[in-house]
């Protein structure tokens, strides 16, 4: 059998989960012999649908034996996932469960499959993370991710479901990476209803977006306002090792979801499935947990 040949395409390189995707890709890629190809969208759906179409329509010798993406937006493309189906061309979806995978299965000759995080899960870790800092209830500055991104929506479902009733949001729209919470933080402070909310928590989607609304916060000229937006709790999502665990050890953030990439575990379930001919499940979550514990967040609470 020839090499194989893998095309992983990610959402953005400004993330440190997608930077972490990339290089736990590579490992594998290493380890199951497998060429690989990474490409970036830049948070453009048009752009990633370009990028995988392109390699999809290649010369037959150029194309890749199998395909594995992040999806940018919710609709995980769905006719691209047929034109690669339709080429023979394995497809391997990351961080979305979309429908179409079981619809296409039935006629797909190469592996078609979904390795994701469980993301209403990752919601409701969040939300109990919440709920143990703000035990007396309060309001929280919620930073979320794309409108149409699934993960994000699912996120944003699971925290409300075990959120308090007595800690409301006030939501604002990022794009995974810390320069657009900047841009949106930085947006919200120049509302004139601003000044008349008072915020308890800030809780991003991700890290990166959590450590771009402090570092907006930290910049307010009034030094008593200052102080305050940079006391409270800043929680966020991903929690790689040497970003967001280490933002929490350094006190940049107060707990973080420590989520476990999930690229490699679908290069290799891909490569097996390519190479020994076995079959691989339709779905497949990780699990994440959070950093440091409710029980610790809890008790950090208390001590305060």
């Amino acid at each position: 059998m020839k090499k194989l040949r893998f095309l992983l395409a990610l959402v953005t390189q400004n993330n440190d989960y997608q930077v972490e995707q990339a290089s736990a890709a590579k490992a594998a890629a290493l380890d199951c012999g497998v060429d690989l190809e990474i490409v970036y969208a830049d948070s453009d759906t048009i752009t990633q649908s370009t990028q995988i179409l392109r390699s999809i329509q290649a010369d037959p010798l150029l194309r890749p034996t199998a395909i594995i993406f992040e999806p940018v937006s919710g609709t995980s493309l769905p006719q691209v996932a047929r034109a690669a189906v339709a080429a023979g061309i394995g497809w391997g979806v990351l961080n979305s469960d979309p429908a179409y995978i079981s619809e296409l299965r039935s006629s797909a000759k190469a592996p078609l499959f979904s390795v994701s995080s469980d993301h209403k899960e990752i919601g409701r870790i969040q939300g109990r993370q919440y709920a143990a800092l703000l035990p007396r209830g309060g309001t929280m500055l919620y930073i979320q991710g794309p409108s149409d991104n699934l993960a994000a929506k699912d996120r944003a479902a699971g925290m409300q479901s075990v959120l308090p009733s007595n800690i409301q949001t006030v939501t604002l729209k990022g794009q995974w990476t810390e320069e657009s919470a900047i841009k949106c933080v930085n947006s919200w402070l120049k509302l004139v209803a601003t000044g008349k909310t008072r915020i308890d928590l800030v809780g991003g989607q991700n890290d990166a977006m959590a450590v771009g609304a402090r570092k907006v916060f930290s910049t307010i000229s009034n030094l008593e306002e200052r102080d305050r937006w940079i006391h409270l709790p800043y929680l966020g999502v991903d929690g790689q090792p040497k970003t967001g665990q280490v933002w929490v050890r350094d006190g940049l953030l107060t707990a973080t979801i420590v989520v476990p990439p999930n690229s490699d575990k679908a290069l290799r379930l891909m490569a097996d499935a390519i190479q020994n001919g076995r079959s691989v499940p339709a779905h497949t979550h990780t699990v994440a947990e959070s950093f440091p514990s409710i029980e610790k967040l809890s008790t950090l609470k208390l001590a305060s």
